[in-house]
């Protein structure tokens, strides 16, 4: 597995890291995950993300690693623990982090990251947009400085409203999800750029937007109410592409995001040691060729922002029922 250099921190980190929540209850029962966490560690991942907020991860992964001694680099966050969640106090925060410490099983946290820093209404953590001075902020600092966090990132969603909260230049990694993969490239406008500026290493999240570049689907062909024209038209000319190549889609996806050279590595979500297996073969083999990458740009530019109504989630295989149940 190579490794790349995760900006201004020095760290080395795997090109295909360990995504968490799916290694939880989410994605199975704990044997299957402990399965998948030492074969990606047996395959070259040292780099593994959780959160609170991904169900029972944190408890799994501790439990995993115990008793396991292979250098290591874990990323947690701050948000929605405890409860009920407090964003702005100061103590909630700090017990959050000895919480995941206790989880974990360390002393240390290589990675603590503000997780949704830029969704309104997912949590209240600023009280000033214009200076971005906040209560965690105070915990990230003191937590630095006592040594138990060795380096701070963002761990977000949106295209632009994170990029203010990075042009601060207090962060070392920035982690961004659903915005940058084959057909949704908006991360590239702004957040990507930011993070270049401020040396700061990138982790992409969700590189198969939420499986819906893990196959084909039926929908595709047959419509959805909820599958605008323009993304029809493209889903169509990528699947198009993927039979000439003779490439499997979710192949196609992780080495599309890897052969971004401003990218440091990308999050799997896999949930079985056989997925793991399988996403880690398919970045072996290396960047894509140019042409493909242009090919590619072509496809992403028959609908390069997401439609007006299109769900966050593209419910591929199940009934969606409109906004409120997306």
């Amino acid at each position: 597995m190579k490794t790349r250099n995760l900006g201004k921190t020095g760290l080395e980190v795997s090109e295909l890291a360990l995504g968490g929540l799916f290694v939880s209850s989410v994605g199975g029962e704990f044997e299957q995950g402990r399965q998948a966490i030492h074969r990606a560690l047996e395959l070259g991942v040292n780099y593994i993300d959780t959160a609170p907020g991904y169900a029972n991860s944190e408890d799994v992964i501790g439990k995993a690693l115990d008793g396991v001694d292979v250098p290591l680099i874990l990323s947690t966050k701050l948000g929605g623990r405890p409860k009920p969640f407090k964003p702005q106090d100061y103590d909630c925060l700090m017990q959050s982090v000895e919480e995941s410490l206790r989880l974990l099983g360390r002393d240390v946290i290589d990675i603590l990251m503000i997780h949704e820093p830029d969704r309104p209404g997912q949590y209240d953590w600023w009280p000033d947009l214009t200076t971005y001075q906040a209560p965690v902020m105070d915990v990230l600092d003191d937590l630095k400085r006592q040594g138990v966090v060795k380096y701070i990132g963002l761990g977000g969603t949106t295209a632009y409203e994170i990029v203010p909260i990075l042009e601060t230049g207090w962060f070392d990694v920035v982690l961004t999800a659903f915005n940058y993969s084959l057909l949704w490239r908006e991360a590239e406008i702004a957040v990507l750029p930011a993070a270049k500026k401020h040396g700061m290493g990138v982790v992409i999240g969700s590189p198969l937007q939420q499986g819906a570049l893990a196959r084909k689907y039926a929908e595709v062909e047959t419509g959805a109410r909820w599958l605008s024209p323009p993304r029809q038209k493209q889903f169509q000319a990528l699947y198009a592409f993927v039979d000439e190549l003779g490439m499997a889609l979710p192949e196609l996806a992780l080495r599309f995001v890897l052969s971004n050279p401003d990218v440091t590595c990308t999050l799997m979500g896999a949930r079985s040691s056989q997925e793991v297996e399988q996403n880690v073969a398919a970045v072996e083999n290396g960047p894509l060729p140019d042409d493909v990458l242009d090919r590619l740009d072509d496809i992403a530019a028959m609908a390069p922002f997401r439609p007006f109504e299109e769900p966050f989630g593209l419910p591929f295989g199940r009934t969606y029922r409109g906004p409120e149940v997306a």
